[in-house]
């Protein structure tokens, strides 16, 4: 794993060349040696840069995409969620969990129920994603939820001792949430904020799932009755990407972060 700075990527690499030059002169002044980039004076002050790469060098990748986007802050006020990373859930036990210890991961989050008629077939396909995939950096997020049939009734303790009994699954069980209306729970708030065009803004029943990039963003949403083998390629396919972002601050209450993926 190497850090490459932005000036290597302008002067070699003709994709990145245009996506970077706008920011050009902000990186005048690098340090190679370090993953944070300290800029000469400009209306911008680079604060967090940092290149991930395989042992070949960024710039001999074939392929890259990225996205812009801003990122308010305000000194007055908490920054407001850019990515699944910026939340807090509860687990199963009650247990504060931090999402950004999932950063570099690939993750499947799903809204599940233990009395519902795809309850079986889920389960037994997510243990099998989970046991191929988990060395590979996928994590699976299931979040118990009753407001579908009343299909996950059972306490969180009983939940948990359900799956792990009748399922044995290794990945991690949350405690029990809403995922639509005015309670439904932040995370999945933010997880249906994307243009997802014909699913509409509700979740439609059990076992809908949300595929996670690495740097937090939800790149894919699937039906509940999509059987979770069929999402195996997508998952591979995000686990391959090398992942890169820089968060730019402004004198202003706007950062903006450029995030980009290497095939």
């Amino acid at each position: 794993m190497s850090f490459l700075t932005p000036r290597i990527l302008i002067n070699k690499n003709p994709i990145i060349r245009p996506i970077i030059t706008s920011f050009s002169s902000v990186l005048t002044k690098t340090h190679v040696d370090s993953p944070v980039f300290e800029p000469s004076h400009s209306r911008f002050e680079l604060v967090k840069a940092r290149f991930l790469s395989s042992s070949t060098g960024i710039c001999r990748r074939k392929s890259l995409s990225w996205s812009l986007r801003a990122d308010r802050t305000m000194a007055s006020q908490s920054t407001p969620p850019q990515s699944v990373h910026d939340f807090t859930v509860k687990d199963a036990k009650g247990n504060d969990v931090d999402l950004s210890i999932y950063k570099g991961k690939v993750l499947l989050i799903v809204n599940v129920a233990s009395q519902c008629g795809m309850t079986n077939s889920n389960y037994t396909e997510l243990n099998k994603l989970y046991e191929k995939y988990r060395d590979q950096g996928l994590e699976i997020l299931a979040f118990p939820c009753n407001q579908f049939g009343e299909e996950e009734p059972g306490s969180n303790d009983q939940i948990l001792d359900f799956v792990c009994t009748r399922f044995k699954s290794d990945f991690p069980i949350f405690a029990k949430i809403e995922v639509n209306d005015e309670n439904a729970a932040p995370l999945y708030k933010f997880l249906k904020s994307g243009k997802w065009g014909i699913f509409g803004d509700d979740i439609q029943w059990n076992f809908a799932k949300f595929l996670v990039d690495k740097n937090g963003q939800p790149v894919d949403r699937y039906y509940p009755t999509t059987s979770p083998l069929t999402i195996e390629r997508d998952i591979v396919k995000l686990s391959k990407k090398r992942v890169f972002s820089i968060t730019i601050a402004t004198s202003g209450p706007i950062d903006a972060r450029l995030v980009g993926y290497l095939a």
